[in-house]
């Protein structure tokens, strides 16, 4: 005690510094509801004030002259001020923590009544400085305790106990951390008065508040961060939900476009189906990244989109057609590159409907062909030997693997013509030809 009571000047000067710098701190956060902020800023700026005044009622207690006697006045009747203050500041923060983070309809009324209290105890302690029954100074110029001295404890500890109650009440709307923080407040100077009643000389109920308000902004920051990740989190999960539900949007249109393309023609059914499946099979074993795979699957599953805008009777006819009816059936990549133009997210997705019937030596139709179309062209060209015709019946597997192997570095691109083969001798694609071939 006698430590404390001999450098508690210098630790009241190093608390209220530090509850300075975090009252800077609280100013400047933006994450704090603004209610709560304002209440914890004037919590923090009162304990700077109560440590600053505390130190300064010490320094000049016992010395005489005009400064010293008004500045041991002044400073006394601010820490009485101050220590009042700094719990109603406590109970607005309480109020709004209770209002809005718990599922209270209302915060406990009694919280309210502490303001009252609050108010009460300030109009005690200025009628106090009339009177001398809380305190008066003597000749020498020191603080000595009145005959009533206890009555300024009344209120405080009302307050208190009151905030307390409603902290024990409520703690389950409020984490652990910050429950214990919380209770801290009330119940470290509470325990510390009692104390500081049998140890006249030592401030341990200020400079114990003015801790536990520190210690209690330490938690509101640690329960703000977990508060932030967790929202941070369930936005996340709620976002990767969202775009779930638009990749499968995304997939059952296209499928059901895909299959209303197919329809146009009674024997290419389940074609569009069936190239996807055989272009991402080449394009997973080219190497290609999940994202490409994807991409590449959606741009074989629509390549034919374009034929929604050519006749019927021209795609089911049985006969050969005429020049004019080919360049008709020509124009549905064009056709297919406009429509899947608009889908501005996946860019490379026309390239499939514009190239497919491209060859690799340039001489099909349009003119260039990007990689994308290069592996949808190979799978196409695979399904189309392999599928029932309105003129021909499926050619064999052999047949169509003779074909493809003729037709590398000319028709197809070699190196995907090459893994197409691959897959066939795999027995991978002869397997999927036959169960599209039975379920059609």
């Amino acid at each position: 005690m006698e430590f404390l009571q001999s450098h508690q000047v210098n630790f009241m000067l190093f608390m209220s510094g530090i509850t300075a710098f975090i009252t800077l701190l609280v100013f400047l956060t933006n994450t704090l509801p603004r209610p709560r902020r304002i209440a914890l800023f004037l919590m923090e700026l009162g304990a700077t004030l109560l440590l600053w005044a505390d130190r300064l009622a010490y320094i000049y207690r016992g010395q005489s002259g005009k400064l010293a006697f008004y500045m041991v006045r002044i400073t006394n009747f601010s820490v009485f001020f101050f220590s009042i203050f700094l719990l109603s500041a406590f109970s607005l923060y309480l109020i709004d923590l209770f209002k809005t983070q718990s599922e209270l309809k209302k915060p406990p009324k009694r919280l309210y009544y502490t303001i009252r209290l609050s108010e009460l105890g300030t109009f005690l302690l200025v009628l106090s400085q009339f009177t001398n029954f809380y305190y008066y100074f003597d000749e020498t110029n020191h603080y000595v305790r009145g005959k009533s001295f206890f009555l300024c404890y009344a209120v405080p500890f009302a307050i208190m106990a009151i905030q307390a109650s409603a902290i024990i009440q409520h703690r389950k709307h409020l984490s652990p951390s910050l429950f214990v923080s919380m209770l801290l407040v009330p119940l470290l100077p509470f325990l510390a008065t009692i104390v500081q009643i049998f140890a006249y000389g030592l401030s341990l109920t200020n400079m114990s508040l003015v801790f536990a308000i520190g210690l209690f902004y330490v938690f509101v920051i640690i329960d703000m961060n977990a508060q932030i990740a967790s929202a941070n989190k369930r936005e996340i999960e709620i976002l990767k939900q969202e775009q779930k539900y638009i990749d499968i949007m995304f997939s059952q249109t296209a499928e059901a476009l895909a299959s209303a393309i197919d329809a146009k023609d009674k024997y290419t059914h389940g074609h569009s189906a069936r190239v996807a499946d055989y272009a991402r099979a080449i394009a997973k074993e080219a190497g290609k990244s999940e994202a490409e795979c994807r991409e590449i699957y959606f741009a074989a599953l629509l390549h034919d989109v374009g034929k929604i805008g050519i006749p019927d009777n021209i795609i089911n006819k049985a006969t050969n057609l005429t020049d004019k009816e080919y360049a008709i059936i020509k124009s549905h990549t064009i056709i297919g590159m406009k429509i899947l133009s608009n889908i501005s997210q996946s860019p490379k997705i026309k390239f499939g409907a514009h190239y497919h019937h491209e060859r690799y030596d340039g001489k099909g139709y349009p003119e260039e062909i990007p990689e994308i179309a290069r592996i949808i062209a190979v799978a196409d060209t695979f399904d189309a030997m392999t599928s029932k015709r309105s003129y021909r019946n499926p050619l064999p597997l052999e047949t169509a693997r003779e074909q493809i192997e003729k037709g590398k570095g000319y028709q197809f691109d070699p190196t995907y013509a090459t893994i197409l083969l691959q897959l066939i001798d795999k027995d991978i694609l002869g397997k999927n030809q036959a169960i599209m071939q039975t379920t059609a």
